[in-house]
């Protein structure tokens, strides 16, 4: 039987009134096991404690909901690391909290909990139909604060609202078109694309063009008032979570495409961008991950930057004065202004099928398996990322690249130098002979022509070259070997050698060594009596077309593959660069950052 309670004032006053019953029964009758056991059951510490914690969760329930404080614990949970992240060498307790909050356990937990509080429910219930004659049609009415923000166009309502309208090409009437991220129309949750506009300010807009409609609200004071009749699908405008690093500077100012520049987002090569929005094929919302209250704007989709891409080159491989049979980059949609007309002039497109092979790249020592026309050919636009948060014990390889002569082979020596046991570099393979004063796996690993040939076929080699009749190369094996040793690689290679490099599995700190001005390099180089790499001898000094050639190289490089760099250097002074180096391979050790979402997954 369970343990027996007396009465005192933590009993419950239901079970106590309950006892109190059954003693006055047990009274009246001559009691019975049923009766012991009910009195056995509700003098229970158990059922006392479970009857207590009912009517206090019943009280908490009829006082108020239970709802969450905040909707935003992930984002909050990224900030805290980086915080973290940041004082992690200066004290031991940062260390510790943060590998505990990087667990994903944890980060699991917090995003059910943001789900949930932002009722980011699947699959999501149909609506409850409203009872209503069949030729009765819904209206809503639906308040906006204008903005202060001044209108930069008379074209452009978005400044106003955050929404696009255009003219339904079947019906003529004027429809919401866009819903833009953070605006008012938003963050009112009323309005929704593909709803019908029916009154503005009390003004009937039947039979009228979006630009009408932009002479009523830039004459409107105070509130907006639309009357809107309910799209048939209310899509919500939920924010997608991918962040993309863009490749590629725009500016929507320059751009005769866009449908309106006043809602473009510009952005720089480099720029972390967090696409809110995809639901246009042709134009994206984003907005920085800089501005994360900023409202969204518009950018280039990826398909429509890959088309304009190949236009232009297309264009520009025939010549400024050859006429093209292409007329236009892309199918433009139609305009969708800021509440503006459709009536713009875009230029309309004929469908052709667009090809573009720039020039072959000339030889050069070291080649990987692709063709160096694919360099030339590769359109950068975006690359979805994800923040890679530093292991312990695990560091990336740091790679240095850049053009012959630059001096990331001075730079790779002095880091090496500096610490021998924590910074390493792995071991060139070569078919040629061992030297006198070499050390066989010291200087190379001295293999045989067919043993590296069938390596190389194999896909061994990071990067591989001939140079005078014999082979070099470097073993993805080699970098794998350090990595998993606790060290850090340090490699220096070829830049074509990128490709094999930027894996999921070596995850690479990619770091370009840039000459400085003809006149800065030539003044360094001489005043530290720099030898010329392009010198076997090594016994003169750099030439001024050498001084050419490596600005030129260094061009070429950062045209190709500028949109990989995770840093850049300009070597202008190499004790000065050397320190700004140091400073780069300790932030890809302590910080979380940016990279390919591909090497986090």
């Amino acid at each position: 039987m369970a343990d027996v309670i007396t009465a005192d004032s933590n009993w419950d006053p239901a079970l106590s009134k309950l006892i109190s019953s059954l003693q006055d029964v047990e009274k009246i009758s001559s009691g019975g096991e049923d009766i012991d056991f009910l009195k056995g059951l509700l003098q229970s510490k158990e059922l006392n404690a479970l009857v207590n914690v009912h009517s206090k969760v019943a009280k908490i329930c009829k006082d108020d909901r239970l709802i969450p404080t905040l909707s935003t614990a992930t984002k909050i949970h990224y900030e805290v690391l980086e915080l973290l992240s940041q004082r992690c060498h200066i004290s031991p307790l940062c260390k510790e909290a943060f590998h505990l909050l990087k667990s994903p356990h944890l980060h699991s937990l917090l995003a059910a909990h943001d789900a949930i509080a932002q009722k980011d429910f699947q699959p999501l219930l149909p609506e409850i139909p409203v009872e209503m004659d069949e030729d009765e049609e819904t209206i809503k009415i639906v308040t906006l604060v204008k903005s202060d923000e001044p209108l930069v166009s008379a074209q452009s309502m978005e400044p106003i609202v955050g929404a696009t309208i255009k003219t339904d090409e079947e019906t003529g009437k004027i429809i919401i078109a866009r819903i833009m991220h953070g605006g008012a129309a938003d963050r009112s949750g009323l309005i929704h694309v593909g709803d019908e506009v029916m009154e503005v300010n009390g003004v009937d807009v039947e039979g009228k063009t979006p630009t009408d409609v932009l002479t009523i609200l830039q004459n409107s004071e105070g509130t907006i008032t639309f009357k809107l009749v309910p799209s048939d699908g209310k899509s919500g405008c939920r924010e997608s979570k991918v962040r993309v690093k863009a490749h590629f500077d725009y500016s929507p100012e320059t751009d005769p495409y866009i449908p309106c520049k006043e809602a473009g987002l510009a952005f720089n090569r480099g720029d972390v961008l967090h696409i809110v929005s995809q639901d246009d094929a042709y134009w994206w919302q984003a907005r920085k991950e800089t501005e994360r209250s900023a409202r969204a704007g518009l950018i280039p989709s990826r398909a429509l930057q890959e088309r304009r891409v190949i236009h232009e080159r297309t264009q520009k491989a025939q010549g400024n004065d050859s006429k093209s049979t292409c007329t236009s980059i892309c199918y433009t949609p139609p305009a969708s202004p800021m509440l503006t007309s459709n009536n713009s002039n875009n230029t309309s497109n004929t469908n052709s099928t667009i090809t573009c092979r720039g020039p072959k790249t000339k030889k050069i020592m070291y080649d990987l398996a692709e063709n160096n026309d694919f360099d030339r050919e590769m359109i950068a636009t975006y690359e979805e990322v994800a923040k890679l948060y530093p292991r312990q014990g695990v560091y990336r390889p740091i790679v240095l690249i850049g053009a012959p002569g630059v001096g990331r082979n001075e730079l790779k020596r002095r880091l090496m130098a500096r610490d021998p046991e924590k910074f390493r570099n792995p071991v060139p393979y070569t078919t040629r002979p061992i030297r006198q004063g070499e050390v066989a796996g010291r200087e190379y690993i001295f293999v045989t022509r067919e043993k590296m040939e069938a390596d190389i076929a194999a896909g061994k080699f990071i990067e591989h070259g001939e140079y005078k009749g014999h082979l070099y190369g470097t073993s993805g094996e080699s970098v794998k070997a350090i990595v998993n040793t606790g060290s850090v690689c340090i490699l220096s290679p070829h830049y074509q050698a990128i490709k094999a490099l930027r894996t999921p599995q070596l995850k690479p700190y990619i770091v370009h060594i840039k000459p400085p001005s003809f006149e800065k390099l030539k003044e360094s180089r001489t005043s530290a009596r720099a030898k010329s790499t392009f010198d076997e001898t090594n016994s003169r000094g750099f030439t001024d077309e050498e001084f050419e050639e490596m600005i030129k190289s260094a061009e070429k490089i950062d045209f190709l593959y500028g949109h990989f760099f995770d840093d850049e250097i300009l070597n202008d002074d190499l004790a000065h660069s050397f320190e700004i180096l140091v400073s780069c391979v300790q932030r890809a050790e302590e910080e979380p950052l940016w990279t390919p979402a591909s090497w986090v997954q």
